[in-house]
């Protein structure tokens, strides 16, 4: 089977293109360094089978970030029968620059030139022919997004020889030096003897490590800077043969997307404006009024009404509701209108209530024993659907930041915080993995192989949990509901807003911690070409929607599963394996240990201090170890002890209200809570990421960080939100810590080292 290497700069349609080639399901971003390791996939439209093989995104050839060792590698150990090396049209000369190192190699080379509807939409035209007779290899127009191009472009490249001879474009003084170089290599049987040659005058490390190889080199450079002298003629090369084939259309030269970076990348209100563009996600996926109308409308004296004082009854929950009509149309507006987030969810809760109720039905005809129908009704239907429930404003709010991402906005953000992490000794292309923290921690993490050094890289791994996932999510929407509704307020999106917010908060605080003591370090330079803005592509968001749609519901029908019939047998039997038939869950074996549990979250306002039942949140937080949807899973499959158990407490009460209602939490303890989660240890999958990406060494350290940073910021939210004069001893101790901090630094003080125990 034939495989092809799919090659070129970052934001050059690669991944949209490998996407485009193999129907994969592959993560497209529109910012540098998105795809870090080689991805496969197979070509299916054509006779044959063909396989595709999407390396990361790199500048050059040379082995300096791990991305190109990566691709380097691949080339020359693999053998692919040929390279399709994409370019973005828009930006043809500086593709080039890697171009012409892949023209070096001897193997087939096709160029796809990408983004050609771009060109032509500005007026500019491209020579194709011309390009395709400087460069001496096929060269085909293809927009990757809109799948133009792209038969032409497989067509030709199947049709093309499985062997090449590598040429270069370096010339005049040069000739002689590689000449000598080239027959070093190929005296010792090395392939692609001219790529070694022109990488070795380049003092590339790699190319270094041949016996006999230093020496060459000192004799050849004869004390001069190769790879400047290099890159300098390449550049000079490419801007004398290759300028002309593209033809400016003579209109104004500044694009749509310069004029909308003079206003999104200003230096004042840049920031602020990412803000307010993430205040406008939160509002369309969680608020529930969408244009403040019912606001408006109760501060006049004048409520809008809702379904039930129309006289309409509309029964939610265990029940089957009474008007199929009047409850479709309460997802919709029920006194006041709904963003678009919550529609989704109302109408996906619809269905899963009928669901529900249809199993409950079935249960009790089957006429089975009372503790099997407990099983599957409260332990795993209701765990289960709980979870389930909250997949539209994840997939809501995920495709909002999907269109950020692909859009282009979200590589200006990262322009925009390296102003600001600079000076804390963190670069902006640290924000970039720590943002996809947002959609999954785990592609986060091994997103920091992007990053050339380890105490960055290191720092940033620690809190990329702290930007919540869609795991999280569940948590933050239930709680923040359920804080709502004990405090009486409406605004459920600025709850969890903030909440994201003061994750964010909490991140940078802890990275600038760590990079001002034990991981001091320089800041590496961070250049990174701005992508032109342009509207995602809609079969790619879908894509990509559904890929975080099935790995949500596999983790919903296997982990999730699992443990809501543990958590179930542990509430439901007592310690001697006997059933709970009368409600007496503090009798349970679960009761016991989440009360030996209690005492340690004492301090985050949901321990020793809550009524007798004020365990299930030490029983939840533990759960939401090993999967973060587990809180509410677990929250579910003890609400319906609850609502057995309590006089006075309504049937199909959303869960989270349930164990508030029943436990006597505060409102800074319910903060604590979802910021513990937030910031605690994440999820088992991505604990082992974790372990993986990380230098030897510091695997144990970031457990502790995790666990000692959460635990932390849940006591300062719980101390500071129930007496407001605790705000003065935190901020003392943040002061303290500061001036040793700055005082150790400064070599004023210091601090003894540990003697090491050795044999």
């Amino acid at each position: 089977m034939k495989t092809f290497a799919l090659a070129g700069n970052p934001n050059c349609g690669k991944t949209t293109l490998f996407n485009a080639l193999t129907g994969s399901t592959a993560h497209v971003g529109n910012w540098p360094g998105v795809t870090v390791d080689k991805r496969e996939g197979i070509y299916k439209g054509g006779s044959e089978k063909v396989a595709i093989i999407d390396l990361p995104g790199i500048y050059s050839l040379s082995p300096y970030t791990p991305e190109e060792v990566i691709s380097r590698n691949y080339i020359l150990d693999e053998k692919p029968y040929g390279i399709i090396n994409i370019i973005d049209a828009t930006n043809l000369e500086r593709n080039l620059y890697l171009t012409t190192q892949l023209l070096e190699m001897d193997v087939p080379v096709i160029i796809a030139l990408n983004m050609m509807d771009e060109v032509e939409k500005v007026g500019d035209k491209i020579d194709v022919s011309a390009l395709e007779k400087a460069t001496g290899v096929p060269v085909v127009a293809i927009s990757a997004l809109r799948k133009k191009g792209i038969s032409e472009l497989m067509d030709r490249a199947l049709a093309m020889k499985g062997e090449r001879a590598g040429a270069t474009v370096l010339e005049g003084g040069l000739s002689s030096k590689i000449g000598r170089a080239k027959q070093f290599f190929e005296g010792a049987g090395v392939s692609s003897p001219l790529f070694h040659a022109v990488k070795m005058l380049e003092g590339d490390e790699i190319e270094l490590k041949h016996d006999g190889a230093q020496e060459l080199f000192v004799e050849i450079s004869a004390g001069q800077d190769m790879e400047a002298i290099i890159a300098d003629m390449r550049y000079r090369y490419i801007s004398e043969h290759f300028s002309s084939v593209k033809v400016k259309s003579g209109r104004d030269a500044l694009t749509r997307s310069d004029r909308a970076d003079k206003v999104l990348t200003h230096k004042i209100w840049g920031l602020p404006i990412f803000a307010v563009i993430l205040l406008a996600i939160f509002h369309l996926t969680f608020s529930e009024d969408l244009f403040y109308i019912s606001a408006i409308a109760e501060a006049c004296g004048s409520p809008l009404p809702s379904w039930g004082d129309l006289g309409f009854e509309v029964i939610e929950g265990t029940e089957i509701y009474s008007n199929f009509g009047i409850a479709l149309a309460a997802c919709f507006y029920d006194g006041a209108v709904f963003s678009p987030g919550m529609i989704l969810t109302n109408l996906f809760n619809l269905v899963l209530n009928y669901a529900s109720y249809g199993i409950d039905l079935g249960v009790q005809a089957a006429g089975g024993a009372e503790w099997a129908a407990g099983l599957i009704n409260d332990g795993i239907v209701g765990g289960i659907t709980a979870v389930l429930g909250f997949l539209p404003q994840i997939l809501t709010l995920f495709l909002f930041f999907s269109v950020l991402e692909d859009s282009g906005y979200m590589a200006r953000v990262a322009f925009i915080l390296d102003r600001i992490f600079r000076r804390f000794g963190l670069s902006g292309r640290a924000f970039m993995p720590m943002i996809m923290g947002f959609g999954c921690s785990i592609p986060a993490m091994i997103n920091t192989r992007t990053l050339a050094d380890d105490e960055e890289r290191t720092a940033t791994i620690r809190v990329i949990p702290f930007f919540s996932c869609g795991a999280k999510l569940p948590i933050l929407t239930a709680i923040a509901g359920g804080f709502c509704n004990l405090v009486g307020f409406s605004n459920v999106d600025l709850i969890t807003y903030s909440m994201y917010v003061l994750g964010v908060i909490t991140a940078i605080i802890a990275v600038i911690l760590m990079r001002a003591t034990t991981m001091r370090g320089e800041v590496p330079p961070f250049i990174m070409e701005l992508p032109a803005y342009h509207m995602p592509g809609f079969v790619n968001l879908m894509l990509h929607l559904w890929d975080k749609t099935k790995h949500f519901i596999k983790k919903a029908f296997t982990i999730i599963f699992v443990s809501t019939i543990v958590i179930w047998l542990l509430q439901s039997f007592r310690w001697n394996w006997t059933y709970i038939s009368d409600g007496d869950i503090q009798s349970s074996m679960l009761a016991s240990l989440g009360q030996f549990i209690q005492p340690l979250f004492t301090p985050l306002g949901f321990g020793s201090q809550l009524g007798a039942y004020g365990w299930v949140f030490a029983v939840a937080a533990i759960t939401g170890l090993i999967a973060k949807e587990n809180v509410i899973a677990t929250f579910s499959v003890l609400a319906a002890m609850f609502v057995a158990n309590f006089e006075g407490t309504e049937e199909g009460v959303e869960e989270a209200i349930i164990m508030i209602a029943n436990t006597g939490i505060s409102p800074a303890a319910l903060i604590a809570f979802i910021m513990f989660n937030v910031t605690t240890i994440p999820c088992f999958a991505a604990v082992a990421t974790a372990k993986a990406e990380l230098p030897k060494g510091r695997f144990a350290w970031t457990i502790a960080f995790w666990l000692v940073t959460s635990y932390i910021v849940g006591a300062a939210i719980y101390t500071v939100g129930s007496w407001w004069w605790t705000v003065f001893i935190w901020l003392a101790l943040a002061v303290a810590a500061v001036t040793i901090i700055v005082l150790k630094n400064k070599g004023i003080i210091k601090f003894p080292k540990l003697k090491k125990r050795g044999a």
